[in-house]
């Protein structure tokens, strides 16, 4: 199941473990990436606990834990930034992180794909923009 947060991040649960990425929402406007540092990499972080900081054109912008768990896994950062991942297919093939939830894992603040959809713009083909 997919979930999101205010501030664009999503996550998708897949039993105990879970793929966290940002949406193109919040990429919107960008044209390019310029870098993606991750912050204190593998390991445990807590829900809002900075993951990561993106670069682009002549600002940044944090990026944070949807929810408590172990990083267990980092998307390839080239393949992200020279290949345009990021920015071209942010919600598929251009996740941050894998993790495995805590357990157990309250879903506060979390937002289900249905409600984040009214609240966002959609573009022509139903996903958020």
């Amino acid at each position: 199941m997919i979930y999101y947060t205010t501030s664009h991040e999503w996550i998708h649960f897949q039993t105990i473990e879970a793929t966290i990425g940002i949406t193109s929402f919040r990429l919107a406007g960008v044209k390019q990436i310029k870098g993606i540092e991750f912050v204190r990499v593998y390991g445990f972080k807590k829900r809002r606990e900075v993951l990561a900081n993106i670069q682009f054109d002549n600002s940044r912008f944090q990026v944070r834990m949807p929810v408590d768990g172990n990083i267990i896994s980092i998307n390839d950062v080239d393949l992200l930034v020279s290949q345009n991942l990021l920015l071209t297919r942010p919600e598929s093939e251009g996740w941050l992180v894998k993790i495995l939830v805590s357990q157990p894992c309250p879903r506060t603040g979390l937002i289900p794909l249905e409600e984040y959809n009214s609240i966002i713009p959609l573009d022509q083909k139903g996903f958020p923009r």
